[in-house]
């Protein structure tokens, strides 16, 4: 019971958390370059999408490219929905939730099967996605070079956490395990101080 307790307080702390929104409005969405730091400036990205790279190292195999992969086609399909205006409810709470479960998943060391990895990060990229897409709605092709930006940011985040999971697999399956499990634990942690409002993005 007491090994269940945190997953517990998370849920409680998800339920009652009030919406931050953090993605509406943000400043410029018609230049490469801010398209493309955008997810570097942002806690909630930054953790999401570096864990998504951890996670793909930790599964190993053709999940490596495919899990990523995966992210990165579903955000662009999400973008699109926003883009043309297609709602999409509960979008901050999903890309809160995606920190936090990501964040789990390292720690807990879950291992899923390469086609289930790749529909959850999937389901988490489209609220990433979405949330993004709908700033450029009414831009037109204006938009397309921060979409762009954002697209190879987040690609390179992906690349970051795949390269921290091999670095750590090389220091011992034990140094390792331990220390996958405190990067997941913080992230978790961060994510629901994400939901609850407590940690700005």
């Amino acid at each position: 019971m007491l090994r269940k307790l945190p997953l517990l307080s998370g849920a409680l702390l998800f339920l009652t958390a009030g919406p931050a929104f953090a993605h509406v409005g943000v400043g410029p969405v018609d230049t490469f370059s801010h398209g493309f730091m955008h997810p570097l400036s942002g806690i909630d990205h930054v953790l999401a999408m570096v864990a998504v790279g951890l996670f793909a190292a930790n599964l190993g195999g053709a999940a490596l490219w495919l899990v990523p992969s995966a992210f990165v086609s579903t955000m662009i399909f999400g973008g699109a929905l926003g883009y043309y205006g297609w709602p999409l409810p509960m979008v901050e709470e999903g890309v809160g939730a995606s920190v936090v479960v990501m964040g789990l998943a390292i720690a807990f060391g879950v291992r899923l099967p390469t086609i289930a990895a790749m529909a959850l990060v999937g389901l988490f990229a489209l609220f990433h996605g979405h949330a993004h897409g709908s700033e450029g709605m009414g831009l037109g092709v204006a938009f397309l070079p921060y979409a762009a930006g954002f697209v190879c940011a987040t690609a390179l985040l992906h690349i970051a956490g795949i390269a921290l999971g091999l670095s750590l697999d090389r220091l011992g399956e034990t140094p390792a395990m331990i220390l996958k499990k405190c990067a997941g634990t913080a992230g978790a942690i961060a994510g629901v101080s994400i939901l609850a409002g407590w940690l700005a993005t």
